[in-house]
């Protein structure tokens, strides 16, 4: 692939992430600032899953049918923008859920069509994928570091505002521009018949009569539950705890993700499938453990371990599994197996996990005069260690595909 190309995918990939990780990290600070309980903060952050639940539809039946990727991204992020910008200035929590949910929508497809758009002018995607898509993680990076110098121009407590948001609406608007000037990318699927079955990669399901393959989904599905946790609630536990500049703190996650997708061949090799899934769902659990008994204090190691932990638990479990799937599908059912693990991590898992989070969050607040002042963080973070070690009990105990290796 030329250099130019190469550049203009990077750069595709770095304003994907960035918008995602510029408004996702910090909203719940946000939103915990402007009034909003455990279980509305939780439902506004289940809009991307019930978006990965829908989009599908939307790429499978009509993007991949009728139109250019690249055209109906630029479209899609161009709405995006907006209702982004305008979710920001929306303080009704009923109302926002609405918002965020129709930008939901629009940003979740373009997940797909960017690396629809990718592959597409690859002759090697393998090998010349992941350098390009590792500019999505540096993106992502980028936004929690701006966004935590800003602190340092005057703009103390960005975290707690809706101007991470703003910057990600303004991303959105940038990207929407840059994408009209993307290379072709015709519609994958213009004049084939697809099912509404194959778009959602019901497919799959015949693969579930394989008691292995059925122990992971099952797996899949209930440490989602748990994950929910982080992603919802870590940047208001950091803040709330007194850490200061949350969001680029935070980012060492991403670091680590960065290292250990690096570093898995070694650990596959080593490990295989069923050993790097469990040492990534016991990485959760110990995530949570750390985070339960450590403080912004003497034992401030323990959060940046519990943040750095990130790689583990990313990499482990969502990347091995995404690679089992590849292996254990035979070929004609591996785009539907994937479309099915990814329903039914984040989309169905997180739904439920939102929803669960929210509720034992919001079971956990400390009130002051009638007003929440704080949340009961030790009591909040043992219930995911516990639910992520109790699904990784079960899986060690249920799982055997020895055969499959890295």
């Amino acid at each position: 692939m030329e250099i130019t190309l190469r550049m203009r995918l990077s750069a595709m990939m770095f304003l994907e992430f960035f918008i995602w990780g510029a408004w996702s990290v910090t909203m719940g600070t946000y939103l915990n600032e402007i009034g909003f309980q455990g279980t509305e903060i939780s439902r506004a952050y289940s809009t991307t899953a019930w978006a990965a639940i829908l989009s599908p539809f939307f790429v499978g039946l009509v993007a991949d049918r009728y139109f250019a990727a690249q055209k109906v991204m630029g479209v899609l992020h161009l709405l995006g923008a907006a209702l982004l910008y305008y979710a920001s200035t929306v303080t009704d929590a009923g109302f926002f859920f609405w918002v965020l949910l129709g930008y939901a929508l629009c940003y979740m497809p373009t997940l797909a069509l960017v690396n629809a758009i990718s592959f597409y002018q690859m002759k090697e995607p393998e090998k010349e994928f992941p350098s390009i898509r590792v500019l999505g993680t540096i993106g992502w990076i980028v936004a929690g570091i701006i966004i935590s110098t800003m602190e340092g121009f005057g703009l103390e407590g960005i975290e707690a505002t809706s101007t991470p948001m703003r910057l990600a609406a303004g991303a959105s608007a940038l990207l929407a521009l840059y994408s009209f000037s993307l290379p072709h990318t015709p519609p994958a699927s213009a004049g084939k018949s697809v099912s509404v079955a194959e778009v959602l990669g019901l497919d799959a399901l015949r693969l579930m009569k394989e008691r292995p393959f059925a122990v992971f989904i099952v797996s899949s599905l209930l440490i989602s539950i748990p994950l929910a946790f982080y992603y919802n609630f870590t940047n208001l536990f950091l803040n709330e705890s007194g850490m200061q500049a949350v969001a680029a703190k935070m980012t060492l996650g991403q670091g680590s993700e960065i290292v250990f997708m690096l570093v898995m061949p070694f650990f596959f090799r080593r490990l295989g499938v069923k050993y790097m899934l469990l040492v990534g769902m016991l990485a959760w659990t110990a995530r949570y453990v750390l985070f339960a008994f450590g403080n912004n204090d003497a034992l401030v190691w323990m959060l940046y371990l519990g943040i750095i932990l990130h790689g583990v638990c990313y990499d482990f479990f969502f990347v091995t599994g995404q690679i089992y799937v590849d292996k254990k599908a035979p070929p004609g059912l591996r785009s539907s197996a994937q479309g099915f693990i990814t329903l039914i991590t984040y989309g169905v898992g997180m739904v439920i996990g939102a929803w669960v989070s929210g509720r034992i969050v919001q079971g956990n607040e400390v009130l002051l005069n009638g007003e929440v002042s704080g949340h009961q963080w030790t009591d909040i973070w043992i219930q995911p260690a516990i639910m992520a070690g109790a699904v990784a009990a079960a899986f060690a105990l249920l799982f055997n595909e020895k055969r499959i290796r890295g």
